[in-house]
């Protein structure tokens, strides 16, 4: 009998423990839960604060560029051929005759997402002494059926991008 009591004192203290370990354990978990859970507004706002928005991965490129790995290299084998194409494509006309002058102008040049291509001249807030109009209908007469050329990516997302050249007139 005396060993009964000892064995029920021994399993009240051992069922004491095992319910204050498991109290604890409840009241400790229960911080698990009121962690708070970032909502997708905070996340995507957060990712899209980390992207730098002013470069891209991949440059915008022709053909004649693609085999190149080097980035930056890449990105001037196109400037290269495209400033050549429009400076080919503006030697034949007028331009040169209108305005002796004008030796180089720079043309603002917009590669969208869908491979299309918009150019601009741009002149000096001050400048009078152009027809800038006429200019601009000239380039857009002649500034056309340019080759394949694949847009920019961020990543993996074809992106429009800007940029400006500087194309020189040669008469000839």
């Amino acid at each position: 009998m005396y060993f009964y009591k000892i064995l029920v004192q021994f399993k009240n203290k051992a069922l004491k423990q095992y319910y204050l370990f498991l109290v604890f354990l409840f009241f400790n978990s229960c911080q698990y839960f009121d962690k708070q859970i970032p909502s997708e507004k905070e996340l995507l706002q957060k990712e899209l604060k980390s992207i730098n928005w002013k470069e891209v991965d991949e440059y915008p490129s022709v053909v004649d560029c693609e085999k190149i790995e080097d980035k930056k290299q890449r990105q001037q084998c196109f400037f290269e051929v495209l400033t050549q194409l429009i400076q080919q494509k503006l030697s034949v006309d007028t331009l040169s005759i209108l305005y002796p002058e004008l030796d180089t102008i720079e043309v603002k040049v917009t590669v969208f997402s869908n491979a299309t291509l918009q150019f601009e001249p741009q002149f000096p807030k001050d400048s009078v002494a152009y027809d800038t109009i006429k200019i601009d209908s000239i380039l857009k007469a002649r500034l056309v059926d340019f080759p394949k050329i694949n847009p920019a990516i961020k990543r993996g997302i074809p992106v429009k991008t800007q940029f400006i050249l500087p194309v020189i007139l040669k008469v000839e």
